[in-house]
């Protein structure tokens, strides 16, 4: 199965580490896999090792010369998949295609990631009209692509995956050491783009209520955005100074991941999260709110904890009794690595995604479609 794979974005996030580690599954079972990736972003500097690169960077969603660049890179290669994993991906797959005059032209899939709308202006439904699969990553995004007009035999969901063994191997980071911090302080860990979205206000609000029951606890809050000035002006009048840390883009952030004795995701939206996924392959008790594809990662009471989002009340409540019991942080620990290993391995990940590809490359049903796949490639979330 020969499949390109396009992705824009600059930064590093989830999204981008799902599109690495199915490019190098695929080719580790044999496929040509070709990334096409933006020449300045992390993705590009992180696969430059590897062949079968190349760079793109559209100037705007509506980028007619980048369309017409990766329309001939398409005729030149020919691959039977063209797989775009995120919104201005699919813009440029879509103008790519409509310039390739050839009806046997390769299956588009895209990956939604996101728990966000489609937006619903003409060209985003005109772009979206010309896939032929969406690969969501949760059941809580296949539902709201669904709800925004997509045919559901054009949906199927593939949770994303993650390599345990290598979280497994990474070396733990002496946070007390870099940050001056209290030997025995525990850590209270978040990781993510300082975004709305991602409800960091509410775990500083939080933070507010922990430090008074428990008081040496410190809260590492990994990630850069444009909300850094406006949570350090919140760390600032709640006079968490000395127990707020915001040391920006990490490198290693696994290797703090496994430093951390509790996991916080506070989001307000999540398609799913794969820094929970991290954080319980690194035998992390997680404490997360229950909105979007969160509910399908953390099994509440078993692997961790769930909130209501913008809930600071609850969200202290939770943290503490986990920072006050580490019987309980080490049982939910150990259930979460369990829960990954079953569930949510890149091998598994990769291997549906291959199903997805071989259902759509080149098989037409009588009508002249592609022959739809729809539903649930992997175990359910419970099992």
């Amino acid at each position: 199965m020969f499949s390109l794979h396009i992705d824009t974005q600059r930064d590093w996030r989830g999204g981008q580490r799902q599109v690495l580690l199915t490019v190098l599954g695929l080719r580790e079972r044999g496929h040509r896999a070709v990334l096409v990736a933006n020449p300045d972003g992390e993705l590009a500097k992180r696969a430059s090792e590897g062949h079968d690169l190349l760079k793109l960077a559209p100037r705007s969603e509506v980028d007619l010369h980048a369309g017409w660049r990766l329309s001939r890179i398409i005729r030149e290669l020919k691959p039977e998949v063209v797989h775009a994993h995120d919104p201005h991906a699919v813009a440029a797959a879509s103008l790519a295609l409509a310039f390739n005059t050839s009806p046997a032209g390769p299956a588009l899939i895209a990956s939604r990631r996101v728990a966000f709308r489609l937006k619903p202006n003409a060209f985003s439904r005109w772009k979206y009209r010309q896939v032929d699969c969406f690969v969501a990553a949760s059941d809580s995004i296949r539902a709201t692509l669904a709800g925004d007009g997509i045919e559901a035999s054009k949906i199927v969901t593939v949770y994303e995956g993650i390599d345990v063994d290598r979280i497994q191997a990474e070396p733990v980071a002496n946070i007390h050491a870099e940050f001056w911090l209290p030997t025995h302080a525990p850590i209270v860990g978040a990781t993510g783009a300082l975004t709305s979205e991602k409800g960091h206000r509410h775990l500083i609000d939080a933070a507010a209520l922990v430090v008074r029951e428990v008081p040496d606890a410190r809260f590492v809050i990994l990630g850069e955005g444009d909300l850094r000035p406006s949570l350090e002006r919140q760390i600032k009048e709640l006079r968490l100074d000395k127990h707020v840390l915001l040391p920006g883009f990490r490198a290693d952030v696994l290797a703090f991941l496994r430093a951390f004795d509790v996991f916080v995701m506070p989001s307000i939206a999540e398609g799913l999260g794969t820094s929970l996924l991290d954080a319980m392959a690194a035998s992390k008790a997680t404490v997360a709110t229950n909105t979007g594809g969160i509910p399908e990662v953390v099994a509440d009471g078993e692997t961790g904890v769930l909130v209501p989002p913008r809930d600071h009340r609850a969200l202290a409540q939770a943290i503490s009794r986990l920072l006050k019991d580490k019987n309980l942080r080490e049982r939910m620990g150990a259930a979460g690595l369990a829960r990954v290993q079953r569930v949510f391995s890149a091998a598994r990940m990769v291997d549906e995604t291959l199903a997805v590809y071989r259902a759509h490359a080149g098989h037409h049903d009588e009508a002249g479609g592609k022959i739809p796949l729809a539903g649930r490639l992997h175990p359910p979330a419970r099992g």
